[in-house]
């Protein structure tokens, strides 16, 4: 009779780890909703200074900069599309 020694931890079932992989999913949502909510309140008090002083709530250069830095992290079009809602969201509709 031969017996079988365990030279390290059981693997993990591949329903556990989908569980583990989902918890960790969740909270990187949260903290991503968590970072946008902090984005609006600072993009709406830059406005709210920029208007106080006598300019514009928006700069459509740093707009444009901002969208340039989405669309090369992640792409022309999912980039660019997560920009421009994280600039309207902040900003309002103009």
């Amino acid at each position: 009779m031969t017996t079988q020694t365990s030279t390290g931890p059981e693997p993990t079932a591949p329903a556990e780890r989908i569980a583990q992989l989902r918890a960790e999913i969740d909270a990187c949502d949260a903290e991503i909703i968590r970072q946008v909510q902090r984005r609006l309140e600072v993009s709406r008090e830059i406005g709210q200074l920029r208007r106080a002083a006598g300019g514009t709530r928006l700069s459509l250069a740093r707009e444009q900069a901002v969208l340039a830095a989405f669309s090369d992290a992640l792409g022309p079009a999912d980039g660019t599309t997560l920009g421009m809602m994280l600039l309207r969201r902040g900003r309002g509709a103009l």
